[in-house]
Parts: structure tokens; sequence; C-alpha cells
């Protein structure tokens, strides 16, 4: 357990007073510095604050808010390697966003380290997978809790990802039978028919993201024995017409190039003991000029009915490269100045008409009937 300390934390201390925190395992320790220190740094380059260490013990000099931001990056990356998590320079960053999140601070006494509490994780055969923005903290809390959960957002902030996690770890605990990922199969103007191949060597290009993220949540040979005897299947959307989907974790990937008629088929597919989710980024579609999107479609429907959670990621969800997070900005930045096309924008302001969940204290962007709760 990692300790701080209370005499330098009460609300007199100045900036040249340096916090020190102390940590129990030194063995846990390399493996938070980083190689190098290079968790350290980016810490320090984030926040603007200065860390030196010396044995078991971390000290930070800085402004208030900051060191107190850093004591909880600390001990909540601390915090994940006690319980034998590994940490990533995606984890620092998690951790970095997460701690802006006034609500997921604990409310502990000084004598007590601080960290982030009560984020729920998706726990798979594989890993466990932690929230790593406050959004994603709300999304994973929409996946465990709702029937029908929407995320929409740009490209990169793991809708996808989590989602097939969420079904992969009910799947391993036995809350539901089987695993159930559907894409549309209309992407960069290709038609199915004109591709080489049986259908198998047609869809699968398009399936491949939703592969990936199976065979890291779950290993190979468990991934490819459920494949084969169909507790885990993978098709285009056109495949789920006429079924009725019962104890399954139903995903519909890519559903901003669903048609409107599309998505009421596969929103109608739910049986009993089902849980349905639909990704997509409504400034990435591929549908035909002037066809609208059936995602863009859903969303001016679903938030007036119960038991629906939508949930809207931003720019600053990213949590690939640094790189990406300033190419979605540029890119929203050029495509709030274009005009209408067709029937959709060219790019949807993800942020837009966001109601803000009133139990969400830290104002994660979660949609829901008012009935609903």
């Amino acid at each position: 357990m990692a300790k701080s300390d209370k005499n330098l934390r009460q609300v007199g201390a100045t900036i040249d007073e340096p916090m020190t925190i102390e940590f129990d395992n030194n063995r846990l320790l390399p493996e938070l510095y980083g190689e190098h220190g290079k968790n350290l740094v980016r810490i320090e380059q984030a926040l603007g604050v200065s860390i030196a260490n010396r044995g078991n013990q971390v000290f930070v000099s800085g402004e208030q808010a900051a060191r107190a931001r850093a004591e909880l990056v600390l001990n909540t990356l601390y915090h994940q390697l006690e319980r034998g998590g590994q940490i990533g320079g995606g984890d620092v960053d998690g951790a970095l966003r997460l701690s802006l999140g006034g609500s997921a601070m604990a409310d502990k006494p000084v004598d007590q380290p601080r960290r982030l509490e009560k984020l729920d994780a998706l726990r798979t055969n594989r890993r466990e997978v932690l929230p790593r923005s406050t959004t994603q903290a709300a999304y994973i809390k929409a996946l465990l809790t709702s029937e029908l959960v929407v995320g929409v957002g740009p490209a990169g902030t793991g809708k996808t990802y989590l989602a097939v996690a969420a079904a992969a770890a009910m799947l391993v605990e036995g809350q539901v039978d089987r695993i159930i990922l559907s894409r549309p199969a209309v992407e960069a103007g290709e038609r199915l028919g004109f591709l080489p191949g049986d259908m198998r060597d047609k869809v699968d290009p398009y399936l491949r993201p939703l592969y990936d993220a199976l065979y890291d949540m779950l290993p190979g040979p468990q991934v490819a024995r459920s494949l084969e005897s169909g507790e885990i299947e993978i098709a285009p959307l056109a495949f789920m017409r006429g079924r009725t989907l019962s104890n399954a974790f139903v995903i519909l990937d890519e559903s901003q190039n669903a048609t409107p008629m599309q998505m009421k088929m596969f929103l109608t597919r739910m049986g009993e003991n089902s849980r349905m989710v639909i990704t997509g980024d409504p400034s990435q579609i591929d549908l035909p000029f002037g066809a609208k999107s059936g995602l863009k479609d859903a969303l001016e429907i679903l938030p007036k009915i119960r038991g629906v959670d939508i949930v809207r990621f931003g720019e600053e969800d990213v949590v690939r490269h640094d790189l990406v997070t300033r190419i979605v900005k540029a890119y929203n930045r050029r495509d709030a100045k274009l005009p209408e096309r067709g029937a959709d924008k060219a790019a949807t302001d993800t942020k837009s008409d966001v109601s803000r969940n009133p139990s969400t204290d830290d104002g994660s962007r979660v949609e829901q009937n008012n009935e609903q709760k």
C-alpha cells in the first residue's frame, strides 16, 4: 500500500514543500517508474510537477492541485500492479485523464492513500481491462448494467474494444451463452460481389478488427474452438435478418454504415437475456451520397426509449497515439466549416445536445431515458 505524508497534504502547504509518497513493495517500483523513469517523466510533463525518487519513496514538488493529481495517478498505478496488472504508456495516460474526474477520486482521510476508486473493470481469461477516461468508465458501467448501449464517437476511443471485452467477460462468467459480432459489409466503396473468393473470403477483411479484439481478450485456442462451435459468431449485418438472438451478447460495429432499415432490423433481433451494443462514428460514413445513416436515424429515436444508454465520446477520449488525437481535432475543425452533405453532415459533432446523467458526478456523457433508472 502507498502512504502519503499527511502533513504536506494540508491546505496550507506551499509550492516549495514536496509531497512524500511511500510504497511498501519495492519489487513493484521498477515497473511503476518505467524504464529509465519514463512513467515519472510522463507524469511530470503532463502535470507540470517535479518528481524525484529515493528507495521506496517518491517526492513530488509543484502546485498543490498538481501534486494531488500526481499522487492520485501514482497510487492508482501502484494499486494496479498490486492486483497483478501491468503498466504501459496507455495506462499512465489513462490514469492522468481519469484523475481529472473529481467524483472518481476517493474521499479518504488524509492519512490513507488516495487513488481512483470504484472503477468497473472487465475481466476476461487473458486480461483485466480498465477504463482510460471518464467517458470510458461511464461506458463500461453502461455495458455491465444496460440491455442496449450505443457508443458514439471518433476512432481510437475504445468503443468496439471495450464492447468486445464486456462480451468476453460475460461469456467467461456464464452470463451469456454466445457472442455475436457484426458489421455492415459496405466500406470504402467496395461491393462484395466484385471481390474474389467465397463468402468468407469476401467478408473476413471487413470483420478483422473484431477478430483482433477477440484474440486480445481470450486465448487463441479458445477463440478458435468457439468460432468452430458457434459460441462466437462473426458475420455481416445482412446475415442477421430473420433471427431472434437469445442469451447472447450482440455487437454491431461501424453502425454508421447501416441504413435505417438495417438498423431497425438489427435492433428487433434482441431475444430473452440478451445484451446489444451499437458502436459507430458519424464522421466516417461510407454510404452512397445522400443516403441517411442508420446510426443517425437511431440517435433520433432511441433516447426516447426506456432501457437504452447512449454514451458519446469526444476527441479528448482518444486513447491511441497522441498524434491521432491531434489528427481528429484537425479534421473536426475543418469539418465544422463544411456545409450539409446529403442527408448527413460530413462530420457530426459527437458532443452536441448531450444530456448529463444526473447520477454521474464527473459529467460523463451518458444519455438515458428519464424513466430508465
